[in-house]
């Protein structure tokens, strides 16, 4: 009886344990990230592209997603705690040890890297690479020091579009730098509807976001604007790649409603700084990504 005892408590441990690391993942943004590489896999060579070759860059990049959020975690432990939204966390809630973590993500990006370099292609590996070291080791500590970190991390966050495309074409396509583009810009109003929902808390824990710079949101306000404005000019030059005039026109209306759709709760949150204008923009743009994302894929 006992033996049976220790045994269940022994399972519910490694259970909790596999639960703890999988958080560590950073679960659903992983997964928008590997439904983004297989999508940008699709456009880059729509016809051409195999199965194979896109879950090869799925996994690659599953691996490497997965060191990267880990990693952030283990640079962040000392501010995490500090943060209603983070402290919850693997390592701020003591739910796993920073070695444990530390090992985590060193398997994992090792993982990431041979797999496709041996699976998919030198170019992936290389993107793969760069995308972990422009979110970890550049974006990460940018974050205590200026809010240009926004940059840096959207640069970072566009990069699996990159890996798709390597995946299919081995080459960088005309295609695949707009849809770069596409995610690149989606990002800054996203992420300033953020910074100022949780402004106080990116104080507190002393990170250098715009909207703690200039506290009277203005400036995010102009750059959310602005970038969704910008979304035009990288959503429509799409369309060229895309055969049939049917499939164009459609494109051409989903897309430019989703942009307008986009910019409109950019206007409005300049226009009044707020929570609740903010997260009309944060929904706005949770809405956005897949919506556009489904469009181009299927009218290819």
């Amino acid at each position: 009886m006992t033996t049976l005892v220790q045994a269940e408590k022994v399972n519910q441990t490694t259970m909790a344990k596999f639960r703890y690391f999988v958080e560590l993942t950073k679960p659903r943004i992983t997964v928008m990230v590997l439904i983004t590489v297989g999508i940008a896999g699709y456009v880059a060579a729509p016809g051409q592209a195999t199965v194979p070759q896109i879950i090869n860059a799925i996994i690659g990049t599953l691996f490497i997603a997965a060191s990267g959020a880990a990693s952030n975690m283990y640079v962040e432990r000392y501010t995490d705690f500090l943060m209603s939204r983070t402290a919850k966390r693997p390592l701020p809630a003591h739910k796993l040890t920073s070695n444990e973590v530390a090992i985590f993500g060193a398997i994992t990006l090792g993982a990431g890297i041979s797999f496709l370099f041996l699976q998919v292609s030198i170019l992936a590996a290389i993107l793969g690479l760069t995308t972990w070291v422009l979110y970890v080791l550049v974006y990460t500590p940018m974050k205590v020091k200026t809010w240009t970190n926004t940059i840096v991390g959207a640069i970072a966050g566009a990069m699996p579009i990159l890996i798709g495309a390597a995946a299919t074409t081995n080459f960088l396509n005309f295609q695949s730098w707009m849809f770069f583009g596409v995610l690149f810009f989606w990002q800054f109003p996203h992420f300033m509807a953020i910074a100022w929902m949780f402004r106080k808390d990116y104080e507190k824990s002393n990170l250098v976001m715009l909207t703690v710079t200039d506290k009277s949101g203005r400036q995010s306000g102009w750059l959310a604007v602005g970038t969704a404005i910008a979304m035009y000019f990288v959503c429509l030059p799409l369309v060229i790649n895309i055969e049939g005039f049917s499939s164009q026109l459609v494109f051409i209306v989903i897309s430019t409603s989703l942009c307008t759709m986009y910019l409109l709760p950019s206007l409005a949150y300049l226009k009044n700084r707020n929570d609740q204008t903010a997260k009309k923009l944060l929904r706005a743009s949770i809405i956005f990504l897949p919506l556009f994302m489904i469009t181009l894929a299927c009218c290819q």
